[in-house]
């Protein structure tokens, strides 16, 4: 979605959080559809989150974008269907990367605390993508969790 906030956007109203409107936006400034595609078929996998099924405090905004995309990739399963198109998510939680270095120093709980929280090597979902990505198109991950064994 990053892609399309460039110059496409216009700048988010205070009350719209950017990742929301940019995820319903992302339709409407899409590159148009190509009018002669070759060959047929393909595999989407959508970057989801654990927040969609077990949010965090203050964080309205982000899960509400991730349930959305929840939705969006089982209709995408179904309605690419036809067309020989397969769509799955990986729901990541704590992967190591610039937005979680936070959890080393410590964040919020539900428990009213802060604590350091666990990450994993962010590699390790590439490896899944690319394990995902040899199968064939008639087999579908359609919900893949990824999150440091202690967080579960």
């Amino acid at each position: 979605a990053d892609v399309y906030k460039r110059q496409l956007l216009p700048a988010p109203r205070r009350e719209e959080p950017p990742r929301e409107v940019c995820l319903w936006h992302r339709r409407r400034h899409a590159p148009p559809k190509p009018q002669a595609a070759q060959g047929r078929g393909g595999r989407i996998i959508n970057n989801g989150s654990i927040s969609a099924h077990t949010p965090r405090e203050n964080s309205i905004c982000y899960t509400t974008t991730k349930h959305a995309i929840t939705g969006l990739t089982k209709s995408l399963a179904l309605d690419g269907r036809p067309f020989d198109i397969t769509a799955g998510q990986i729901d990541i939680g704590n992967a190591e990367t610039p937005m979680t270095q936070r959890m080393k120093e410590g964040v919020p709980q539900a428990t009213g605390k802060t604590a350091i929280e666990p990450v994993f090597d962010a590699n390790y979902i590439a490896d899944s993508i690319s394990s995902i990505c040899k199968m064939p198109l008639n087999t579908n991950v359609l919900n893949m969790t990824m999150t440091f064994r202690q967080m579960v």
